[in-house]
């Protein structure tokens, strides 16, 4: 894969989603978790939305279980607990691996383009964000610590 915009992911829903859709848009993308230490950051990410959607801003949430096992639920449960929480209104997809064989193509692909600190490609942790600017090129790799209020500065720059 050559681009960003060549995957397809499948949302909440279950649904096939091209992420061609979002050419043009910056998009952050995040792997979430439910019982996580840093799940409060569903809040910022959400607030990140709203400040910046309608200046094409897109925030990807990916669920995944592989850290902790602290996203047990099934779409429906991540989706409404997400909603009734933190009011997600951002777009999420359904649950993924980021690291191993079964790693989701689209993290296999964040990974090479960002790698982490000394170069590893592996995600460490729930919360790992990508920032992908307009053109498609992954810019910048956040860590999980890394609030999503300390990155708008980032974000603007890809506005």
């Amino acid at each position: 894969m050559a681009s960003i915009y060549d995957f397809s992911v499948t949302d909440i829903k279950g649904k096939p989603v091209k992420l061609d859709r979002y050419r043009g848009k910056p998009m952050l993308i995040v792997n979430t978790a439910s019982q996580c230490g840093y799940t409060p950051q569903y809040k910022g990410l959400e607030a990140l939305y709203k400040k910046y959607h309608d200046q094409g801003l897109e925030v990807l949430g990916f669920p995944c279980n592989q850290f902790g096992e602290q996203e047990p639920g099934d779409s429906k449960a991540i989706a409404e607990f997400c909603e009734l929480n933190f009011g997600v209104t951002f777009p999420l997809f359904a649950k993924v691996d980021v690291n191993g064989d079964a790693a989701a193509p689209v993290f296999k692909y964040l990974k090479t383009e960002k790698p982490g600190l000394l170069g590893s490609e592996g995600i460490k942790w729930n919360f790992t964000k990508f920032l992908v600017d307009r053109e498609g090129r992954v810019t910048a790799r956040f860590a999980p610590k890394d609030p999503p209020e300390s990155i708008a500065a980032d974000i603007e720059k890809v506005l």
